[in-house]
């Protein structure tokens, strides 16, 4: 920080955070240009925060810069008043018994606890002197009519966290102008959109550019997301504290994710060094590198000459590491992990939700989305919303919202197909080079060229799939905004299941060619299968299955170091990039950001931060779920995925949770029950890992014709002259023409072999399936279907012998809810003795009847009429459906009074 900014922050540490009283916290920031004559938007943004004046929530301007801010402080009865609104769960004062209650560990280091002693573990255990272990209290939804459950008077009751959320939940339903034709004129969303505002962002907790003033963001920037702390595990009460739930239910997933990912390394490693130690005694490759004598047929016409055998000497030992007799092993237990981490995640998820309060949440009424509305301005037509009790404009079916999603999902699949036939580029470009491989130096050199061609094809298939994503990327949102999205859910919701379906494509598709197309139908010398007159490629004698090693390694690897670089860097770049041209002022006088700013309190520090959107953790869970695929779908040709995987997640989290607190906005807490679809996303990844798996173990490694040439063709039960069983023999002057090579090192060459079940010339049906590959095809498909049999029931019984929710934590539940139950009725029996005792005193007094006013509604602020009485009284509260998005307008609620 300049010498300038540190004297400032001295001079206003006093409200740096506050209002100019120094006492009242800022809970929320609007920014606008102020140099913007625009009587429009002058005239919006004056009724918009009269609105919220009317709301009860105290403003403050700050004129001082172009740049005006203003500045929202929540008080504390408006707090109040929303949580119960908005039905927040909030710790309980202490209640009878209590002390009984044994909470539950929810966090990773507790089953490690479990396995070992916590001495030998302790220096994963973060610093309890730091991240202080709060006292555990119940929880119960937020209501005044009980105040003597919460001790809502205590300073720290209300956070920050829950502050900050009140004071967007109120932004987002108040309106900005006024008439019945402008009703559908609500929100900040709205005001961002039309640019009346430039940015609404609630502040971070202190300032890094200081680090010995203590505070949350410091201390989680320090203990959390430093690389070095990478082996501690994360506070996570403190992430949910300071980000919300949603955030803190993200890294608690990817927290699990990344120690279950452990246990599927392990197994991962045993499986390549097996393949290491045995490579050299593998039988087939010791057939390859001694064999100086068979002649194999050339790979590709006229230009590639005869070659010897033992060149993929080399190549057949490296297969044999990735494809050996521990392969099977290892997907069945990959198949089985999938199953067991999900169902251990949602028993990792139940604790976290208990705690957290969010057990029971569901999401409450979501207005439709201002750009919905705006669409629908001039529509006629209307439907009724059970939920609020109210008319709400609809589109047309037949003539808005089909076309919309018609053109949606047509463009959408369009795309889809050119990611595909990108990838048909990719092999038609692999074909083309078989036909030139002079091209890449010494033509002995077939071993180097079998590795060099994947290799560049598969950097080339990463570097399309890159471009392709952007461009999709912005063809995605532009084809959800064209659909008749009513909430903001639904829309996110759509367009993560574009982009998914997108990137599933764009990464997969060239693998699953390479799994399950490549080398399965060449053909024969005397007739081979074309496409555009190029021969289709085919496997080395080693098989496809180190070349899907190879793809899929460049491909996640190099997918991995880049996101972990751009996702570091380009965050970096843009916020200096921003604080810089806010610092010097370089921009035009029409560029929103042409301001020159001078950094002397927390929201202009903020203000040159990136803006959090809602597609921000979208795209931190797009990358573990693609890397999940990875390692699930295709493990079976890369053993080593799952320790990549867990090496990329260790760094991931740091660098996201760094990326966070220093380069974006603070994020609005906001309360999910869980990751939301992609745990079906994983659950069905998990499905499609075990058809894959017996497939590329069927049809594209040696493990289906080994065992069967073992048990049917030797006669000693062993591989010994395997090999050589594989190879099909073929008379070179049963060339096609222009197939034969024009010139060759080789003389006199009669016969050539190449990889294939097929009779040899001079029999009765020469070049055509011999009986054995029938065979062979049949159990190819009858271990397909036992595969997958066997292994589904499996998963069945796994996630049928492990419950939801923990046993204990049912318990505690229960005891909870008894708990809190009792200690209820008991104060309600007080609260009725003194009740009936204070109206009688009342009505010796003057004879009439008291009149109490409370307020609570699911949907908003609800004035209820509470009458005195011989008998006791229930209310019953109806919003007021003429206006159900302004949670202040409503009517007064009906009184029925019903005798005990």
């Amino acid at each position: 920080m300049c010498r300038i900014c540190e004297e400032l922050h001295k001079n206003c540490r006093g409200t740096w955070n506050r209002f100019q009283d120094g006492k009242r916290v800022v809970d929320f920031v609007l920014a606008y240009n102020g140099q913007d004559q625009s009587e429009e938007m002058a005239r919006k943004r004056t009724t918009f925060q009269q609105n919220l004046q009317a709301e009860g929530l105290e403003i403050e301007a700050e004129c001082s810069q172009r740049i005006h801010f203003i500045k929202i402080h929540v008080p504390q009865e408006v707090v109040s008043r929303y949580c119960e609104i908005m039905r927040m769960q909030m710790p309980t004062a202490k209640l009878p018994g209590q002390d009984n209650i044994a909470p539950k560990d929810f966090s990773v280091s507790g089953l490690l606890v479990k396995l070992f002693r916590r001495p030998l573990f302790s220096f994963v255990i973060i610093d309890r002197d730091k991240f202080r272990k709060k006292e555990y209290t119940l929880q119960h939804e937020y209501t005044r009519d009980k105040a003597y459950l919460f001790d809502d008077t205590q300073p720290e009751f209300f956070t920050p966290s829950i502050r900050i959320a009140v004071a967007h939940f109120i932004l987002e339903r108040t309106y900005f102008n006024v008439g019945e034709e402008n009703k559908y004129d609500i929100g900040l969303r709205k005001l961002l959109n039309d640019k009346v505002y430039l940015d609404a962002y609630p502040l971070h907790d202190g300032n890094t550019d200081m680090p010995e003033v203590e505070c949350q963001r410091t201390l989680l920037l320090q203990e959390w997301a430093s690389v070095v702390r990478w082996i501690k595990h994360q506070p996570l009460d403190h992430i949910k504290e300071y980000f919300g739930v949603k955030v803190a239910m993200y890294f608690a997933w990817l927290g699990f994710y990344t120690h279950m990912l452990i246990w599927a390394s392990i197994v991962g490693l045993m499986c390549f060094f097996y393949g290491l130690l045995t490579f050299r005694s593998n039988r087939i490759s010791q057939d390859i590198c001694n064999d100086n004598s068979t002649i194999m047929c050339p790979q590709c016409d006229a230009k590639c000459d005869y070659w010897r055998l033992n060149d993929t000497c080399t190549t057949s030992q490296l297969a044999h590491i990735f494809d050996n007799n521990f392969t099977i092993v290892f997907a069945v237990f990959m198949s089985i992990w999938a199953t067991l981490y999900l169902e251990m995640w949602k028993r990792y998820s139940s604790a976290i939700q208990h705690r957290w309060g969010i057990t029971n949440y569901c999401s409450l009424a979501e207005p439709p989305r201002p750009q919905y509305l705006s669409r629908l301005k001039d529509s006629k037509k209307t439907i009724f919303n059970i939920i609020t009790g109210t008319q709400e404009p609809s589109p047309p079916f037949w003539s808005k919202k089909l076309p919309s999603f018609l053109y949606s999902y047509s463009v959408i699949f369009l795309f889809i197909s050119l990611a595909i036939a990108a990838v048909f580029g990719i092999v038609i470009y692999r074909m083309s080079l078989m036909t030139s491989r002079n091209i890449y130096g010494d033509p002995d050199a077939v071993s180097t060229k079998l590795l060099l061609l994947p290799a560049t094809a598969a950097i080339i298939n990463l570097i399309v799939s890159t471009i392709l994503n952007f461009a999709y990327d912005y063809v995605a949102v532009y084809m959800t905004d064209i659909e008749y999205r009513r909430t903001q859910s639904e829309y996110n919701e759509s367009l993560n299941l574009k982009i998914y379906l997108f990137q599933f494509i764009n990464y997969y598709s060239s693998i699953f060619y390479i799994a399950f197309v490549k080398g399965k139908f060449p053909g024969y010398p005397a007739k081979y299968n074309r496409i555009m007159t190029l021969r289709q490629e085919e496997c080395s004698p080693g098989g496809c299955l180190m070349e899907l090693c190879i793809q899929l390694a460049i491909i996640m690897i190099g997918k991995q170091i880049i996101s972990l670089i751009l996702e570091i860097l380009i965050p970096f770049l843009l916020q200096k990039f921003r604080e810089f041209r806010s610092v010097l002022g370089i921009e035009g006088e029409e560029s929103e950001n042409g301001e020159k700013l001078i950094c002397c309190n927390q929201w202009t520090k903020d203000f040159t931060l990136i803006s959090w959107t809602d597609r921000s953790l979208f795209e931190e869970y797009l990358k573990m779920i693609i890397q999940y695929g990875f390692i699930t779908i295709f493990v079976v040709a890369f053993p080593l995925g799952p320790l990549f995987a867990l090496l990329n997640n260790v760094f991931e989290t740091r660098l996201d949770a760094k990326k966070f607190l220093l380069y974006y906005k603070r994020a609005v807490p906001q309360r999910v029950r869980n990751i939301g679809m992609w745990y079906n996303v994983m659950h069905v990844l998990g499905k499609v890992a075990v058809i894959s798996s017996a497939f590329i173990i069927a049809f594209s490694s040696n493990f289906i014709p080994r065992l069967v040439y073992m048990y049917v063709v030797s006669q000693d039960r062993t591989d010994r002259g395997y090999l050589n069983h594989t190879l099909a023999y073929f008379n070179v002057s049963d060339f096609e023409p222009g197939v034969a090579p024009l010139a060759s090192k080789f003389e006199n060459v009669t016969v050539c072999r190449y990889h294939e079940y097929r009779n040899p010339p001079g029999m009765d049906r020469p070049y055509k399936r011999p009986l054995i590959y029938w065979h062979i095809l049949a159990i190819r498909l009858a271990f397909v279907v036992i595969y997958q049999n066997v292994v589904s029931f499996v998963q069945i019984v796994v996630a049928w012998a492990i419950p939801d929710t923990p046993g204990r934590l049912q318990d505690q539940i229960k005891r909870e809810q008894y708990l809190t139950n009792e200690f209820i009725i008991q104060q309600e029996k007080v609260k009725t003795r003194e009740r009936k005792g204070g109206r009688n005193s009342q009505r010796r007094r003057n004879g009439t009847l008291s009149r109490q006013q409370s307020s609570l509604d699911e949907y908003g602020t609800v004035s209820v009429t509470e009458e005195e009485g011989e008998d006791e009284n229930f209310v019953r509260r109806r919003p007021n459906g003429n206006d159900p998005y302004n949670p202040e307008r409503f009517q007064e609620c009906e009184i029925v009074t019903s005798r005990v």
